[in-house]
């Protein structure tokens, strides 16, 4: 493929990467066929994925410089990966696409005409308005998480719009420069997050697409970015006030708090009250350990011998919160001013205080 005559891009397609490596040229390819007579380049933001998603998109750009790509280290995530990819853009337009070609491509002319054309803000690529579908690319799970997050988000949005939830969409740059200080920045819904950013009531037209199945690698889709989802929408139902990684390891130190009782019912009688809130303690602060390295600080992940380093110093320094804990709620017990249940919970709680406090400063700090 020779490279074209360079002319400043109208577009720029932002494709965020992790494990792409075999969708990278299949992506250009279709870019290409798309996207004749339109000025256009796409930036690759890779999370410094181990599969060389990142050496094939620069092999790719070394022969054309339509192609550009962001390696990004010490940091993890869609919404982040795309609004970098979109701040790196000197477009006038900027469309996001998911790199695992489940997205129908063909579908970018339309939505640039409908934004030139001043039909809208924003354009997304819908799979639940009239012609659009998405059995093909979900299994029956994810289409009931799909069909539950967008049924609650719906709550949340001035505007109707069918596939808030869609990861394919095209906006105006300079959009994305207004609402990028506002943007929470984590997460998988991106497009969410800019819908309840803005300070207007957006305009929005929705075309639809069929969700194609997967043909190479494999989902990032899991049970943790449902907690990242409800903390995104408290953090915008907050005003910011709450931040979302705060919310994020709140939700988690519900879970905790749940993991902390059931396991105290279990053992209370025949460990005694002591006992079984040490172990309680330990089992929940495993879990939120576990939680949170997955979905808290999933941008600053622990991995390797790091995790169990991340896991030794997380036991050590939140040793002197379940002394906290126990300390606390025996003397709940003992002056009898709450049964065991609140009085296991109270030192939960305090526990769960603590634990943020030194989490982001001494477990996952910034490298």
């Amino acid at each position: 493929m020779s490279p074209p005559a360079h002319t400043p891009p109208v577009l720029t397609v932002v494709v965020p990467c992790y494990n792409e490596a075999l969708n990278v040229a299949p992506m250009v390819a279709r870019l290409e066929a798309t996207l004749q007579g339109i000025a256009w380049e796409a930036i690759f933001v890779d999370d410094n994925s181990p599969d060389g998603t990142t050496r094939v998109a620069r092999e790719i750009a070394a022969r054309d410089p339509r192609i550009r790509c962001i390696r990004r280290v010490g940091r993890r995530g869609l919404s982040s990966a795309c609004v970098e990819g979109m701040l790196a853009s000197s477009a006038e337009y900027v469309a996001v696409i998911d790199g695992d070609l489940q997205h129908d491509e063909t579908l970018l002319p339309r939505m640039l005409r409908a934004l030139q054309d001043g039909q809208a803000d924003v354009a997304v690529g819908s799979r639940h308005v009239d012609g659009g579908a998405s059995s093909g690319g979900f299994s029956a799970w994810r289409q009931r998480i799909s069909d539950g997050g967008i049924a609650l988000a719906q709550l949340f949005l001035r505007v109707r719009v069918a596939d808030p939830m869609s990861g394919f969409f095209m906006l105006k740059r300079s959009l994305v420069e207004e609402v990028a200080p506002k943007l929470a920045g984590r997460g998988f819904k991106i497009l969410l997050d800019i819908l309840l950013s803005a300070k207007a009531r957006l305009r929005v037209v929705e075309l639809p697409y069929s969700f194609r199945a997967r043909q190479a690698g494999e989902s990032k889709l899991d049970a943790t970015v449902l907690l990242d989802f409800l903390a995104l929408l408290l953090d915008k139902a907050s005003h910011g006030l709450l931040p979302l990684r705060f919310m994020a390891f709140a939700l988690v130190g519900a879970v905790g708090v749940l993991v902390h009782l059931a396991i105290l019912a279990i053992v209370l009688k025949p460990l005694g009250f002591h006992a079984a809130q040490w172990l309680a303690s330990f089992v929940a602060m495993t879990a939120n350990f576990w939680l949170n390295n997955r979905l808290t600080y999933s941008d600053v992940r622990l991995r390797g011998p790091a995790l169990w380093r991340g896991l030794a110093l997380f036991y050590l320094v939140c040793g002197v919160g379940v002394a906290a804990n126990v300390g606390v709620a025996g003397l709940l017990l003992r002056d009898e001013l709450a049964g065991w249940g609140a009085a296991g919970a109270a030192g939960a709680l305090l526990t769960v205080v603590w634990n943020y406090a030194v989490s982001a400063t001494l477990v996952w700090r910034a490298r």
